[in-house]
């Protein structure tokens, strides 16, 4: 079994922070947001701030927003993204059915808007977006 560094998304991978991921766990039993009550997560206005500071922490924050773009989540926050975000870039890329490829080759899409840096779980892979691909 192979596990990868602390900080890699756990799509595709076997270990989550050297945790060993059995193939029946889903990303979700990693989520920073596990034991919050989902009104602390589906909330509009100015409480949407405090829902997005548990992502800014969250381990699998990327692969939370995938889920909510593929399955084109309306309401609450998903990824540290709210749903006036994420329906922003739905408008902008309809094109893309799966946002996996998309947001992993382009991280700044996932940025939270006046977010400040995580030294502890920023990711630095930034790379080149694919030609004619994104939100």
């Amino acid at each position: 079994m192979t596990c990868v560094p602390a900080g890699s998304t756990v799509v595709g991978s076997t270990c989550r922070r050297g945790v060993p991921v059995s193939d029946d766990q889903h990303w979700t039993a990693y989520g920073a947001c596990g034991a919050l009550s989902p009104d602390d997560l589906f909330v509009e206005g100015a409480a949407q701030r405090s829902a997005r500071e548990v992502c800014l922490r969250c381990p699998v924050r990327l692969e939370c927003l995938i889920d909510a773009m593929d399955h084109r989540i309306a309401f609450g926050v998903w990824g540290g993204l709210t749903e006036r975000e994420r329906r922003a870039l739905l408008r902008r890329f309809p094109e893309v059915e799966s946002w996996q490829e998309v947001l992993t080759s382009d991280p700044s899409l996932a940025e939270v808007a006046g977010a400040r840096p995580d030294p502890a779980g920023a990711r630095a892979d930034a790379t080149e977006h694919p030609a004619g691909r994104g939100r």
